[in-house]
């Protein structure tokens, strides 16, 4: 880090939460952006703004205790990290996975103050969950699981004051469950107090395509912009769940062809192009894996291997955190990739964006192309005020000019600090300047 303040207040960051990886990179990466910004408005950091900006504005941490279908109780840990309220109400996330430690949901809250910036809606950044893993569980031990988290959460939300939604390990059933449970203690139907909820019962059109849907309109810009389109694009995609799925099935329907996709025990190859409604069945409604995939389509299935050598124009890591690193990243570029844009939440290392940088191939960081869900969230959010449910066309039509708008927002602002293909310094400093510029207008807070 070049800066010698912003160094300094790194430094404090890594002596006052030491192990925290993620978080240290997350902030890592938007000091280094911000530099650039201060250099020109150094008021942005008066009052320790950088400081408050860096610092969670609260932090839960709570004991989850339920009963599961032998009578046992079980103990989880619950956790709800809200980041920064200053342009709304807190807005994030809930993950159910064993992973899920404080410091993950530090990194993901950080990282969702600058994305919901960014969206130009009026949402702050929060992310929550716990280390309780549905994967096994019955539906009543889910249930009562959802009722024993909400019970000790749902003291600290409301849709004025911190709006949850799904994520990794929660969606539609989970939802519903902690929807239920907040009704039933808070005796209010407050439907915009979680989103990603059902549509029968307050939820949106276009939800659970979104993130997808969004990457892919925030691609077809980046191509847009080398004026190229995405008819005839071969695409590679890590993961294959809700986020790949999605953006598989946008992308064939705007002329591109997807041949490989993942899950964590390997990778499948299918040189004729994925086939989405036999993948929709075996992960959407068998629970299967990609190795099902390829035994029935009789395509490659490579045991404990990532998509990055399967030739492609474009790449999607959709997965999980720094899931490609810098040797991908030469495969990538060695097979002819041009564009990597992130479906997951900071799914490329450091190094690796730095190799993209230096090979000349556009790289759209996950604050801004993985925007698409939280935008929708926020779309969720307006239709549950005004008690309307929108079309589906109607909502997708406005994720997509959301979408649109984000990238012209980045790609003005990479321009306006002398760095017009740089979408990680455009994402981090328009970010930052919003939210910054509302802190100073609220004072020391």
């Amino acid at each position: 880090m070049k800066d010698e303040a912003l160094q300094a207040i790194y430094d404090a960051i890594l002596r006052r939460d030491p192990g925290e990886d993620e978080f240290h990179q997350a902030v890592s990466e938007v000091l280094d952006s911000i530099a650039v910004v201060l250099r020109e408005r150094p008021e942005l950091a008066d009052e320790r703004l950088i400081e408050r900006l860096c610092e969670p504005e609260r932090q839960l941490v709570f004991r989850v205790a339920w009963e599961d279908d032998e009578g046992a109780v079980q103990v989880n840990r619950g956790f709800r990290v809200e980041f920064n309220g200053a342009l709304g109400p807190y807005k994030g996330g809930l993950r159910f996975h064993r992973t899920v430690k404080l410091g993950t949901m530090k990194f993901l809250g950080f990282e969702q103050t600058f994305k919901n910036a960014i969206t130009g809606l009026g949402i702050g950044g929060a992310k929550g969950g716990s280390d309780f893993d549905p994967r096994g569980r019955s539906d009543r031990e889910i249930m009562r699981f959802c009722q024993a988290f909400m019970t000790e959460l749902y003291r600290h939300l409301g849709e004025h004051t911190d709006v949850p939604a799904g994520d990794i390990g929660v969606g539609a059933r989970e939802l519903g469950y902690l929807f239920g449970q907040y009704k039933r203690i808070t005796n209010r139907y407050e439907a915009g107090v979680l989103t990603g909820k059902g549509i029968g019962w307050g939820g949106s059109h276009v939800r659970k395509e979104a993130t997808g849907y969004g990457l892919v309109y925030f691609v077809r810009e980046m191509l847009a912009r080398r004026g190229e389109g995405l008819e005839g694009k071969k695409c590679v995609l890590s993961g294959s769940g809700n986020v790949a799925l999605y953006a598989i099935e946008k992308l064939h329907s705007l002329g591109a062809k997807v041949v490989a996709c993942s899950d964590s025990d390997g990778t499948v190859h299918d040189r004729d192009g994925i086939d989405l409604a036999l993948l929709k069945q075996i992960k959407e409604v068998e629970r299967g894996r990609v190795r099902d995939y390829a035994e029935r389509r009789g395509a490659e299935y490579l045991e404990g291997q990532r998509p990055w050598a399967i030739r492609g124009h474009i790449a999607l890591p959709c997965a999980t955190q720094n899931e490609l690193d810098v040797d991908d990243v030469a495969k990538l570029v060695e097979n002819g990739c041009k564009v990597v844009a992130e479906g997951a939440n900071m799914p490329v290392t450091p190094r690796a964006i730095d190799l993209l940088h230096e090979e000349q191939v556009d790289f759209g960081p996950g604050k801004a192309a993985n925007a698409g869900g939280v935008a929708t969230s926020a779309l969720e959010m307006q239709q549950n005020a005004r008690r309307e449910v929108w079309t589906f066309g109607d909502t997708e039509a406005h994720l997509a000019q959301i979408m649109k708008d984000i990238h012209a927002t980045c790609a003005k602002t990479a321009e306006a600090f002398g760095a017009p293909d740089d979408y990680v310094l455009g994402a981090n400093a328009a970010g930052f300047i919003r939210v910054a510029e509302t802190m100073r207008a609220l004072g020391v807070v």
